[in-house]
Order: structure tokens, then sequence, then C-alpha cells
């Protein structure tokens, strides 16, 4: 492996730890309503356990409601009670077909609670980014001790990786703030 490959390794694990740190994000519940908070919903679909989004349509009436269309017309109570379930606090209520899901308003408290874990979410993803800049260095080190880069080399490829490395965890602060204010705005 040469240094040009490490490097290149290590960006593209780095922007998968930013996209899976945005993954996380998603599923943190803000004032407004959002189909992907409901990615967690598991539904009893003929003895097998699905995703909601693998027996419904899942979309926005409004910025406040969400609305499950269930693809069979027999599955309208069981994705109402695996909703109704879930640790998510929401409350469905059907219309014929049609199940509405409303977002309750959200506490002042709760939106702090809310923050936190956003906060938690953001210090891990700046965990992993460490730990990525950790092993890059470590494997330049081992091709400066098998003599296949110089000591400039390693010291110019630091550099860089250290460049990455605030690069990537700017990002992480800059949607860390960017998931507070959706939070805390009212």
């Amino acid at each position: 492996m040469s240094l040009a490959d490490i490097k290149t390794n290590l960006e593209n694990k780095m922007d998968q730890s930013i996209a899976a740190f945005k993954n996380n994000l998603t599923k943190v519940r803000t004032g407004r309503a959002n189909p992907a908070l409901l990615d967690t919903v598991q539904v009893d679909y003929y003895g097998s356990m699905l995703p909601l989004s693998q027996v419904a349509n899942l979309s926005l009436i409004d910025a406040r409601t969400i609305s499950v269309q269930p693809w069979e017309k027999g599955m309208g109570a069981k994705i109402e009670k695996a909703i109704r379930e879930s640790d998510l606090g929401l409350n469905p209520s059907s219309m014929g077909d049609l199940i509405r899901v409303p977002m309750p308003a959200m506490t002042e408290e709760r939106r702090r609670e809310l923050t936190k874990v956003v906060r938690s979410e953001g210090e891990a993803a700046k965990i992993a980014v460490r730990n990525l800049r950790r092993d890059a260095n470590e494997a330049v080190k081992k091709l400066v001790k098998d003599k296949l880069a110089s000591e400039d080399d390693q010291k110019r490829s630091e550099a860089d990786v250290q460049k990455l490395t605030d690069k990537h965890i700017a990002e992480v602060d800059k949607l860390v703030a960017s998931k507070e204010q959706d939070i805390m705005a009212v």
C-alpha cells in the first residue's frame, strides 16, 4: 500500500463516517415531521417483521403530519399498532385507508435533551474520524519502518492526514450546530 492509497482510503472512510452521522441525525426528532422518523418501526407482515417503509407509502401532509398509506387494505390496524407501540411517543389516527401521524409539539425540556443527544452523536462521529487518523498515521509509520517511504514523506502525509481530519471534524461541528438550531426552533 502506498502513501496515496492510504490517503485515498482514509478520505473514503471519513466520508462514510460523515454519511453515517448524517443518517443518525435524521432519526433525531425536530419540531417538523420527517418520514425518516418511522424508519425504525417494524410491522408484523404475515409472520415476519418488516420495516414500515416496505409495507406502506410514507409522505408528508404538512410540516407537522406524516401520512402512512398501506399497500394492502388489511395492514392499517397492524401499522397503527406498530407506530403506537414504538418508543417514538406518536399517536396515529386512521381515516379510512390513510393513517395520519401528527407530531406532538415538543417541550423546552425535551428540546434540550435532544440537543444533548445530537452533541453526543457528534462527539462519537469525531472520535470515529480521529480513530481513522490514528490508523492512517500508523500505516504511514509502518511504511517508513519497512523502508518503503522516507521520513520526509511521513511528515508530509501526517500533515495531509491532519488537514483531512480537521476538514471532517469541522463538517461534523457544522452539522451538529445546524441540527441544534432545527431542534430549538419553535
